[in-house]
């Protein structure tokens, strides 16, 4: 015969059972330390919950201050670490539950009338995950402010461009960096746009059909400062696509994050020497006194890894669910939770370590020198002299070999050398005269590309200037 008495505290739910939760289920199934995060979320959505209550007449006036008073109590609790936290209470929810019912009684237990478990958590999750996209989109800015000032101090600091990691043609490192800058507007775009999603109140919806309280959804809604209600039950308590959509904004600003730092770490290379970044983003190494390891844009690269990673748990995650909630859900929180952290930590760390970077200009106006990276502009002086192309394209190429032969740059041919070089291609040497040479160092390159989205040094200080004006 099962013994069905317990000395375990019962659950909400335990009047359907016979038997009490083993202690492997219970430590299997609980969330409550890892949930417990969303506890100030928890308290703000029962008490937008408790004053609609009280206004539609669904509990008293008494029953809402004593709910008032308790929260505050437990929210004090909270915030000092005082408050007990109980396995056996399963959630954040059930816990604050519990503690609000021994702090003013019956009203405690009044307060779940009109809602589930479902929704509240929904509506948490919703909550938590708002306010970590603000601060996201507030240190998004703080990194663009102090990239725009580096970019700024190197409007017009040579470096080698490269496509295929090979010298392709002269940019600017302020150019270079307001590259990253424009991949971070998007980033932000694409957080501020997901925001609206995730700003929709689910609670209301009960536990999968609605409820036949008549509640207000749209006044918790205004108190909680959500922009507009979940429009169905069903999809509103069993749907995660917006913390999915959260992920993949944030896997995409981590592989622009990782992609720069790749480079910060090509560039702070001695076989590159294009940088330096302060000590305090480095580690030495336990046997080799002589490194400086840029550890903390390799971790970024690693993490960028565990963000992904997360996107793809939630995917999984919701892909076999049919409607409405099921314990699968439970899931969600752990890869969510530890997206939010990562990124946020990374922004804070990024938009330090961007201050600490320091340009070895010198180093890049050397790597000019090899790879012939102005052979682009010598083409278009070709074609601007009347020769098409293609055959500027092949008497460039013919001139490169030949400096290639003779160990040096294409600048530092003379005109007659430069004639030579191209005779095979008709029309090309008679094209060129003493002003080739204009064209062919790294100042008239750059110069040359004085456009919008261009890398002259005035584009540059002018998208810079463009920038700040839309962060203000």
């Amino acid at each position: 015969m099962t013994d069905t008495t317990s000395s375990q505290p019962a659950k909400a739910w335990s009047g359907r059972f016979t038997e009490p939760v083993s202690d492997l289920v219970k430590r299997y199934t609980a969330s409550v330390f890892f949930d417990q995060r969303m506890a100030r979320q928890d308290i703000r959505g029962s008490l937008a919950h408790a004053k609609m209550l009280a206004r539609q007449g669904i509990i008293g006036a008494q029953d809402l201050a004593d709910i008032e008073r308790g929260m505050a109590q437990i929210l004090d609790e909270i915030e000092r670490g005082e408050f007990g936290w109980n396995l056996d209470d399963e959630d954040v929810h059930l816990n604050i539950e519990k503690r609000l019912t021994a702090l003013v009684g019956d009203a405690g237990k009044r307060l779940h009338t009109g809602r589930s478990r479902n929704d509240q958590v929904a509506t948490d999750i919703r909550l938590w995950l708002r306010d970590a996209i603000d601060q996201i989109l507030t240190l998004i800015g703080d990194f663009q402010k102090n990239l725009l000032d580096v970019a700024e101090a190197n409007a017009a600091t040579p470096m080698p461009g490269f496509t295929h990691l090979q010298v392709a043609q002269p940019v600017t490192f302020g150019h270079h960096l307001m590259a990253y800058f424009e991949m971070s507007r998007r980033d932000a775009e694409r957080f501020a746009d997901c925001r609206k999603r995730v700003n929709r109140l689910p609670l209301g919806s009960a536990a999968l059909a609605g409820t036949s309280y008549p509640i207000d959804r749209e006044f918790v809604a205004q108190e909680l400062g959500f922009d507009e209600v979940c429009y169905n039950s069903l999809d509103a308590v069993s749907d995660r696509d917006f913390a999915i959509e959260f992920c993949a904004a944030s896997s995409l600003l981590m592989t622009h994050l990782s992609r720069f730092s790749e480079e910060l770490i090509l560039w702070m290379s001695p076989r590159v020497g294009f940088i330096d970044l302060a000590d305090r983003f480095c580690t030495g190494s336990s046997i080799m006194p002589q490194k400086k390891n840029p550890d903390v844009p390799e971790l970024v690269r690693g993490k960028t890894g565990r963000v992904n990673g997360s996107l793809i748990s939630l995917l999984t995650l919701m892909k076999g669910q049919p409607l409405a909630y099921n314990k699968d859900n439970q899931e969600d929180k752990e890869p969510l939770f530890d997206t939010a952290d990562t990124v946020i930590d990374t922004l804070r760390i990024y938009a330090d370590m961007i201050t600490g970077i320091r340009v070895k200009a010198d180093a890049m106006r050397d790597a000019l020198k090899q790879g012939y990276a102005t052979a682009t502009d010598l083409a278009d002086y070709l074609v601007k002299k009347g020769l098409p192309f293609r055959d500027a394209h092949e008497a460039v190429a013919l001139a490169v070999r030949a400096a290639d032969v003779k160990g040096c740059d294409l600048p530092q041919f003379s005109l007659d050398e430069l004639r030579a070089a191209m005779a095979h291609v008709p029309g090309a040497p008679e094209r060129l005269q003493d002003d080739v040479f204009g064209v062919l160092t790294v100042e008239g390159s750059l110069a040359s590309r004085n456009h919008i989205g261009g890398t002259a040094p005035e584009q540059v200080r002018a998208a810079v200037a463009r920038a700040r004006a839309a962060l203000q």
